[in-house]
């Protein structure tokens, strides 16, 4: 089981600087919601000082992901864009007393967002490097830049830590070798510079990819009991064996049932949720009432999602949809 700080849990449960600012002059969007995580930051900057006056941001995926979303905000808001551009995704997870090695990567989003909100600012291109042949992990649309700046910035030297920074190699493992080459390239290049000891740099070839591909599924048969952070709309559970073949008929009347089952807690401040569409482990919902434009909707979607999760024993996307008017 996952161990959190009390710091992630408060910011998780209680964020700050959710939801959309309208005066924002300063946009960075990362990573995207069929890969699991996506954040987009918005920041109100001074541009005679350069002082950031606002922070807010809407995410999409896990507690650990909002935590750290919201850290960032409370880190950066007083500061300059030449004092922000120097945080680093470890200072994020500083700030939170620290995050479980496989959610280190909802620090490095945070990070990544942070230099495309100031890049949008100055009027600089902001490569995410997602173009056809840049992309490593197709599984989580993980790209070389991305992997080079979390292997230099932490000075990671496995492919376990890779994983826990990107979540590239999460999945299938198909980019392998690819992330080995990768590894290898921007460790030597840090022995060189004097920042990394020789015998701790990574070497192609010294670890079996079955190996590797064994442990991630351990890891992530180990990860199906360990329960993470949940909202008041998502009661502590384990998760029930799998249910990949579930028919559609049967999945959407568990969805509908979870759903019902978590109305009460939205009517009672003011808002609803309404089922809108299931498109493979796609679930469309329309948020109602309070519920429409509230600071708090990016961690009600995710309570939703994971809720489902829970209840169905399989991925589910949550994604929010405006309602047909009747």
């Amino acid at each position: 089981m996952w161990d959190y700080s009390d710091k992630v849990k408060d910011y998780f449960f209680n964020p700050k600087n959710a939801g959309v600012l309208g005066e924002a002059n300063a946009v960075g969007e990362v990573g995207a919601i069929s890969c699991g995580d996506a954040l987009k930051l918005m920041l109100k900057v001074d541009p005679d000082t350069e002082v950031i006056q606002e922070a807010k941001f809407q995410t999409f995926g896990c507690g650990s992901a909002i935590a750290s979303s919201s850290a960032l905000t409370e880190l950066i808001i007083g500061k300059t864009l030449q004092e922000a551009v120097t945080l680093t995704n470890q200072d994020i997870a500083d700030f939170l007393g620290g995050l479980p090695p496989e959610k280190m990567h909802c620090s490095v989003m945070g990070y990544e967002a942070l230099q495309a909100a100031i890049a949008n600012f100055r009027g600089e291109e902001w490569h995410d490097d997602h173009e056809e042949g840049a992309l490593v992990c197709k599984c989580f649309g993980v790209d070389e830049g991305m992997i080079e700046r979390a292997i230099r910035m932490n000075k990671l030297t496995s492919i376990e830590q890779v994983t826990d920074y990107t979540k590239a190699g999460g999945g299938c493992l198909t980019c392998f070798d690819k992330l080995e080459e990768v590894l290898a390239k921007v460790n030597a290049e840090l022995v060189a510079e004097g920042i990394l000891a020789d015998h701790e740099a990574y070497r192609t070839g010294v670890v079996d990819a079955a190996e590797i591909k064994a442990k991630a599924k351990a890891k992530k048969e180990a990860e199906r009991d360990a329960a993470p952070p949940t909202s008041p709309l998502t009661p502590a559970s384990p998760l029930p064996p799998p249910s990949a073949g579930l028919t559609n008929l049967k999945k959407m009347r568990l969805i509908e049932e979870a759903i019902e089952e978590m109305r009460p807690f939205l009517r009672k401040d003011g808002g609803d949720c309404e089922l809108i569409d299931v498109d493979g482990s796609n679930v469309l919902v329309s948020l109602t009432g309070a519920c429409t434009g509230c600071q708090m909707a990016s961690v009600t979607i995710s309570g939703i999602q994971e809720r489902l999760i829970a209840k169905l024993g399989m991925p589910i996307r949550v994604i929010p949809v405006k309602s047909h008017v009747h």
